[in-house]
């Protein structure tokens, strides 16, 4: 079954819908949403909130993974399937850092292929034993999602390759994009068969389904729901080559935390939401938030880790089955390097076996003596140039073998088949040294793994016993996950691979105290770190952002996957023309403020001045006597001079308000007790100093304050020059009587007190005085310098400026987070408001309104 939200989001991303089998319909069996699913595959369907009672009483919660941790062998009769639970599979492992009490349900493929005809049995007795929801994708889905999409497009990107050729991944295919659409699309389907949206987490892994949260999302605003990336996020540079590069980034910010390994990771995936989505992050108290409408997305950062307990088993598993002693035995006398890795063009594998060439060539003592044992895995795909990838390894160990073997010594041996964990645990046991070259990887546990194998176990009659000495060496990639958690580790560029070659003999030439010390710093860093420490840290971190976000009031907003949660404070709400025109109409004294840019007129608009629309309806607005009102901008007094001549008794605030003219007829007014502008000589060189050296920089001069924006710069650059630029001026202006202030794409110096509050604190004030004290105040904003009136209209009522009877309406102009408690979404909505307020407006006054005029100059207070 397909639902219309669905068709949306593919529309949105093709035009073109791939086809779908019909799936069988059924009823879940813990959703606690009225109805079934049928009912909830529609766009107007019952959207879930916090506000409906929940029948569980405790947290849940749900994996969704590419594969479920199960092993699935088909019964030897052939009547169907046996299953049994993936001990080695990490989706298991991080159920020890829950409480113990969680239930924990799992959503995902199964890597087998199953009958359509068993799939509803198989389904049923997988929920039932193992708790464990499969999706079953279509097999031609299936290809062009994982085989395609998954590791041609995004896997190779991920790894910083480009897509140049075929060769390369091949450029951007859109029927694979439509499957990845597709089969995450019936991954949210599964999710919402099990799913108890008020009280379940939801924890999603890796690029296989980065767009999942937007459908889960879209479904129930305000369930808990995180996502972890298990791959490396490539630079921007890299990611922006991506076609569909927007659509994923807004589909993860539907998340409520965002996991990484490293600190890198998280940087180039913050870079890439600055540069394209204009986001920005803050760092607060150790944790780093992106604010996006109003919900602050959490940014983790935490190396997975792995399960102690595990390897313990394993331990002793490969003593049972796979004889470390007689290994020792074979290798006695040698000195063994291992590396174990995925058939993968980017595991660095070939480059390996040249710096162990290399390392014989440079260190002639070490032929005959030092071996390396290479285990390869199976490609987990079909990758690009797997076959190319084993042949020149191939090639390369038969060579170098022939030149430096000799009898009853090979300096390479290759193992090129399926190892088993309990296996590779063997070997560990008896490397004097684990190797690890990849290009480019996501974490890679190996180091942490053999780390842990080396350690060993406390049983006094085992080879792997805890006592006596324990010793380890890791030779690593620097462009690993792991490799910042490893400052033991010998780190190296593998693409050089005679500084490669050069630190494999350092590491096993090294003495046994120095083995010994970094073993020791290595071990109590993989022991404490472990896969339960974390995933509870992961969970905290769901916890806390997600008990913020529920303190608002959340709606979503958007089609396809334009589609986004907005969370604002609950008293706040759009402002109704019908509620604000009651008020109006009964008021004797009205305040009206509006700021200009993107409030009365869009930002994006190419003439800049005023309609004759927008000056017909303020003349109006300003033709009842009734009415003080205002334009409060941060232009130039000449610039609003011209624009608003039409309107003679238009009140007008310049620069943000150090200029002010109650109208036409008066002279302007400098509102700012400053009058000195020394402080311009000594900011105009330093501005002039960042401009020259930040390319589509410029310095705007105006009469009370001097502005530097670098809307046309590089964003990564220009931010960072604002931020030196702010100190730099802090610092030169601290006894000047100035304010230094960031803004969009701005940094701006100007006298202290020139505020927008101000202009709306003086009009109060005015007012009153002339003993016609406010009872209407709108007032209308839509960046951070109109936040200072929404501040001051609050104080100005504890302060008797302004009557508790007061209607007040401060508003913003589109749904964002605000100190106004009322919001209009866009310029045309303000100025239909304003409309149907002139109209509502006698511009024809009466005897009484004429004495009022006389009120509308009145005393000012300087």
């Amino acid at each position: 079954m397909m639902s219309r939200s669905y068709t949306n989001l593919v529309d949105l991303a093709t035009g073109n819908f791939p086809a779908m089998g019909r799936e069988k319909k059924r009823f879940p069996r813990t959703m606690t949403v009225p109805g079934n699913i049928a009912e909830l595959d529609d766009d107007q369907a019952y959207s879930v909130t916090s506000e409906n009672p929940s029948s569980v009483t405790s947290d849940r919660m749900i994996i969704v993974g590419n594969q479920l941790p199960l092993k699935a062998t088909r019964r030897p009769d052939d009547t169907g399937w046996s299953f049994s639970w993936n001990e080695d599979s990490l989706l298991l492992q991080l159920k020890d850092g829950f409480a113990d009490d969680m239930e924990v349900f799992y959503v995902g493929l199964l890597k087998v292929s199953v009958d359509p005809s068993e799939q509803d049995d198989v389904s049923q007795t997988l929920l039932e034993k193992f708790k464990c929801v499969p999706t079953f994708l279509p097999s031609d889905i299936l290809s062009k999602f994982y085989d395609g999409f998954c590791k041609r497009q995004l896997w190779p990107l991920f790894h910083y390759m480009l897509p140049f050729s075929a060769e390369r991944g091949g450029h951007f295919d859109r029927s694979s994009w439509e499957a990845y659409i597709s089969a995450n699309k019936l991954f949210a389907q599964k999710v919402v068969e099990v799913l108890n949206p008020d009280d379940d987490y939801i924890w999603i892994h890796d690029y296989h389904l980065m767009v999942l949260p937007t459908f889960l999302r879209r479904r129930f605003n305000r369930v808990r729901m995180g996502f972890f990336l298990h791959s490396p996020f490539p630079s921007s540079e890299i990611y922006r080559t991506l076609p569909v590069r927007d659509e994923i980034l807004k589909a993860l910010l539907n998340s409520d935390v965002i996991g990484f390994h490293t600190f890198d990771y998280a940087r180039h995936f913050l870079s890439c939401c600055s540069r394209m989505l204009g986001l920005e992050y803050q760092s607060k108290r150790g944790y780093i938030g992106l604010e996006y409408y109003g919900r602050t997305i959490g940014i983790k950062i935490m190396p997975v880790g792995v399960h102690m307990r595990r390897m313990e088993s394993l331990m002793k598993q490969a003593e049972e089955e796979h004889g470390v002693e007689e290994l020792r035995e074979k290798f006695n006398g040698k000195t063994v390097l291992l590396g174990v890795d995925d058939l993968d063009i980017f595991k660095g594998v070939d480059l390996k076996i040249l710096a162990m060439e290399q390392m014989l060539k440079q260190h002639p003592k070490w032929k005959g003596k030092a071996v390396l044992i290479q285990i390869v895995n199976p490609a987990r795909g079909r990758g690009i140039n797997i076959d190319q990838v084993m042949a020149e390894i191939q090639k390369n160990c038969r060579r170098i073998n022939k030149e430096y073997g000799q009898p009853g010594y090979q300096p390479i041996i290759f193992i090129n088949r399926p190892v088993l964990a309990s296996e590779r645990v063997a070997y560990y046991s008896i490397a004097e040294c684990v190797v690890v070259t990849a290009l480019r990887d996501g974490m890679n546990l190996t180091p942490y793994e053999y780390v842990a194998c080396r350690q060993g176990y406390s049983d006094a009659e085992s080879s792997l016993s805890l006592e006596g000495p324990k010793k380890s060496m890791l030779v690593i990639s620097e462009f690993i996950g792991c490799s910042p958690s490893l400052s033991g580790a010998i780190r190296v560029n593998p693409w050089n691979v005679e500084a490669t070659a050069e630190a494999m003999n350092e590491a096993i030439a090294a003495n046994d105290s120095e083995k010994q010390w970094r073993h020791e710093k290595h071990y109590r860093y993989v022991s404490k770190h472990d896969v339960a420490y974390w995933s509870r840290s992961f969970l905290q971190d769901m916890g806390r952002i997600c008990a913020e976000h529920f303190r608002k009031r959340c709606w979503g907003i958007g089609f396809g996957f334009g589609f986004r949660v907005v969370a604002l404070d609950p008293n706040f709400r759009k402002l109704s023309i019908a509620t604000i025109l009651s008020d109006y109409t009964r008021a004797k004294a009205r305040a009206i403020l509006l700021d200009y840019d993107g409030t009365v007129k869009a930002q994006s608009s190419i003439m800049n001045s005023p309609s004759k629309d927008v000056v017909s309806i303020l003349n109006t607005l300003c033709a009842d006597p009734k009415n003080t009102v205002f334009i409060v901008s941060g232009r130039t007094k000449e610039i609003l001079s011209k624009w608003f001549s039409p309107c003679e008794k238009l009140g007008i605030a310049a620069e943000h308000g150090y200029f002010l003219r109650w109208s036409q007829k008066e002279e302007w007014q400098v509102c700012s007790q400053n009058s000195d502008f020394g402080w311009m000589h000594i900011t105009e060189p330093v501005m002039q100093l960042y401009t020259e050296a930040t390319d589509g920089s410029s310095i705007e001069a105006k009469e009370s304050a001097l502005v530097w924006q670098y809307r046309d710069a590089d964003l990564g650059f220009g931010s960072s020059q604002a931020k030196e630029m702010l100190d730099h001026l802090e610092s030169v202006l601290a006894n000047e009587p100035v304010s230094v202030k960031s803004g969009h794409f701005i940094v701006e110096v100007k006298p202290q007190g020139a505020t927008k509050g101000a202009v709306a604190e003086k009009v109060f004030t005015a007012m009153a005085e002339n003993g016609k004290q406010a009872d209407f105040v709108l007032c209308i904003g839509d960046d951070r310098s109109d936040e200072d009136m929404f501040e001051i209209i609050s104080s100005s009522v504890s302060r008797d400026t302004l009557s508790s009877n007061t209607a007040v309406f401060a508003c913003t102009v589109g749904q964002k987070p605000s100190k106004a408690r009322y919001y209009l979404d866009d310029t045309s909505e303000v100025r239909n408001m304003l409309e149907s307020l002139a109209e509502a407006s006698d511009s024809s006054p009466t005897q009484e309104e004429e004495e009022q005029e006389g009120l509308r100059s009145p005393r000012r207070t300087r």
